[in-house]
């Protein structure tokens, strides 16, 4: 309707009901004065990889557009078109430590991933969004806990546990029982009775 006689032709009053009101009916108008026009925002067109369709096409070293699907604490899934989303665990998210996926990728993010791992049995792709997979990680800077101070010898220990006091005093750490059994540390503690000492 672009010829603006024709709108002013047309009686709103007549269409307004339960369901739709004169402000809707006005915009409805200004809408038809424009036609051809689309509000949303242009659309990007995205194109998987040619040639691959299904698990078996893929092999590891590929490197493959992609678009995040969901977003977890574990890391990111990404379909690569092979009806099979991959996982990017959050080691493999990026070159630098990513404490957060959430804040690293967003879903329906497109990212160019590389595949590490396929098992087609088991139907799970593991995929990398480092720059060079092949390089081994910088290791995280060791930083103490979240609350927990490392204490140094000489320094004021009031308010440490008592195994980092003994650290601060020069102890060592105390050793664990070499034992491949989750159980050893229990020796000392049960007679064979299973009664405590």
């Amino acid at each position: 309707m672009r010829d603006a006689a024709h709108r002013e032709k047309i009686e709103l009053k007549k269409y307004v009901s339960n369901t739709t009101g004169m402000p809707t009916l006005r915009d409805i108008m200004e809408e038809l004065a424009k036609p051809g026009r689309d509000p949303r925002k242009e659309f990007e067109l995205f194109t998987f990889r040619d040639g691959v369709n299904e698990i078996a096409d893929l092999e590891a070293g590929m490197k493959l557009p992609g678009v995040v699907t969901n977003v977890t604490n574990f890391g990111a899934f990404v379909d690569i078109g092979v009806h099979q989303d991959g996982l990017v665990h959050v080691s493999e998210l990026a070159d630098d430590f990513v404490s957060d996926p959430h804040a690293a990728v967003k879903v329906n993010q497109k990212v160019e991933v590389t595949v590490l791992e396929v098992d087609a049995a088991r139907k799970r792709i593991a995929l990398s969004m480092r720059s060079d997979p092949s390089t081994p990680r910088r290791p995280k800077r060791e930083e103490p806990a979240a609350g927990k101070k490392a204490f140094k010898k000489g320094d004021d220990t009031r308010a440490a546990t008592p195994a980092q006091k003994r650290l601060a005093r020069g102890a060592k750490p105390a050793a664990t029982p070499k034992s491949s059994s989750p159980f050893a540390g229990l020796a000392g503690i049960l007679d064979k009775t299973g009664k405590k000492k």
